[in-house]
């Protein structure tokens, strides 16, 4: 057995927390040094009696192997069982060797085990990116972004701008942890984790070079394909990648490269994982103790039908309600099949780890305190389409929408009041080169979104029942009001 002590979030921040993880799998040992700060340093901290979370995980299939392993996993997948337990800090991990039911300070601790703790002391452990943009004028303002997984949360985390005099900086790409300073009252986060765990196929030089240089050393990748002189392969590195090249897929089939398109490589959900401090435009402020200060909060997924390409909230309560409707259509990462559009609060839902409904007002509650400054709360859809197409390009120009959003938390009278939010003035996002349709990326129809808000309304019903907070039913009724006034 291995013993890891490790900390989400630099060693002795007050936004930290100390994890001790035992596991019987080397795999899970080298991640966790990846992806955690593994210390000695933490034994110090726990000669106290602070408190700690417990992470105890087995791959359920001890050496020497007494049952098949298949393509390399030692696993147990008839027996696998995870479990949480938040009143006393504690995970248990039996049978399975995926990242996130094995590395047991990503999902389970960062974001299950510590939105408990988050709800029980004020703060927020929350599925966001964190980054900075820098303007051509030399200001700086740092965002949060929610999406459900392998919806392009890595790739906006390390977005290169395609338009002149922008910087963007990553601070995290997955989780952070936010808290309002009792003195000055800004929001404050942190990235807990010290690496990347993104997902590998369709990540290249177009699509996310600084993620493709931060991997380039010092990393491990899960279920991709390898070329027959050992460089890693996936879907999305064709261009880099000579035809004929001979590929050993993750289940170790050969092929050709270009002989045969049904051929993959790789599993759809295969990661990279690698040291952040690795990644060319880290922010130098990524493990400072006290957090950067937090001017907007992005929520997005993928919707193809109905929704704009931007949405500002009224206010807060209508940024909650926002973030309480998100939808997504399903990816890789998610636990169904085939496309559909499936609810996903927050980009939360499969990692709140006590009462959604008590999650929910747990966001509200934070208007209360005056001395809170609150941060707008946008949503986002790089994603819609229109016969097959996205109207969108996405990618670099989602800096055209960042610039948007940033001039609107300077106050800048760039939007109009329509029935879901704020949406842009025509011609107040730079579409300079771009082709686009703004009427067919900006339109709200009609019955799309009463139909929409119905649905919306039965399924946070029947999920939350008397738990869903009366002040969601009111933006919903209010909401519904709206949309019939819609011409």
């Amino acid at each position: 057995l291995y013993v890891i002590p490790f900390s989400m979030g630099p060693i002795g921040s007050p936004l930290s927390k100390i994890g001790v993880q035992i596991t019987d799998s080397n795999y899970v040992l080298l991640s966790m040094r990846t992806m955690t700060r593994v210390s000695s340093e933490i034994w110090k901290h726990l000669k106290h009696d602070e408190e700690f979370v417990k992470c105890l995980h087995s791959m359920g299939c001890p050496r020497p192997h007494a049952r098949k392993v298949v393509n390399n996993w030692p696993c147990n997948p008839e027996k696998t069982l995870i479990v949480h337990i938040p009143d006393i800090r504690k995970v248990i991990s039996y049978g399975s060797g995926y990242g996130g039911n094995s590395l047991l300070g990503k999902k389970c601790f960062a974001l299950r085990i510590a939105g408990r703790i988050a709800y029980d002391e004020g703060w927020f452990a929350e599925h966001m990116l964190i980054m900075s943009v820098t303007s051509p004028q030399g200001e700086e303002k740092f965002i949060a972004a929610a999406f459900p997984s392998a919806c392009g949360k890595t790739n906006l985390a390390m977005l290169t701008p395609t338009i002149p005099g922008y910087t963007v900086r990553c601070v995290g790409d997955d989780i952070a942890w936010m808290r309002f300073d009792k003195e000055t009252g800004e929001l404050r986060a942190i990235n807990p984790e010290a690496g990347f765990f993104g997902v590998a196929p369709g990540t290249n030089m177009k699509t996310n070079p600084n993620a493709l240089l931060t991997c380039l050393k010092n990393s491990i990748f899960t279920n991709v394909g390898e070329t027959v002189d050992g460089r890693f392969y996936w879907e999305g590195l064709e261009d880099e990648t000579e035809p004929g090249t001979e590929i050993i897929s993750w289940t170790g089939e050969r092929y050709k490269l270009g002989e045969d398109k049904t051929k993959k490589s790789s599993h759809p959900n295969a990661r990279f994982c690698c040291p952040a401090k690795q990644c060319p435009i880290i922010h130098n402020k990524w493990e400072d103790p006290a957090g950067v200060p937090i001017s907007a909060i992005i929520f997005g997924g993928r919707r193809p039908e109905g929704v704009p390409l931007v949405i500002e909230a009224f206010d807060w309560k209508h940024g909650v309600f926002l973030a309480s409707q998100l939808k997504s259509e399903t990816t890789a990462a998610a636990e169904h099949t085939g496309k559909q559009i499936m609810h996903d609060p927050f980009a939360m839902r499969p990692f709140v780890g006590y009462n959604f409904g008590h999650y929910i007002q747990h966001w509200l509650d934070f208007e209360k305190n005056p001395k809170n400054k609150l941060p707008k709360i946008f949503h986002v859809n790089w994603f819609r389409l229109d016969e097959n197409k996205f109207l969108w390009p996405g990618f670099g120009d989602n800096i055209r929408v960042l610039d948007w959003i940033i001039r609107r938390t300077n106050g800048e009278d760039i939007a109009d009041a329509s029935a879901v939010g704020f949406l842009p003035k025509k011609d107040s996002i730079n579409l300079q080169g771009l082709i686009v349709n703004w009427e067919k990326l900006m339109s709200v129809p009609k019955d799309y979104w009463i139909s929409d808000i119905e649905e919306t309304l039965k399924w946070l019903d029947e999920q939350l029942g008397d738990d869903l907070p009366h002040d969601i039913r009111v933006q919903i009724e209010q909401q519904k009001q709206r949309l019939t006034q819609l011409k």
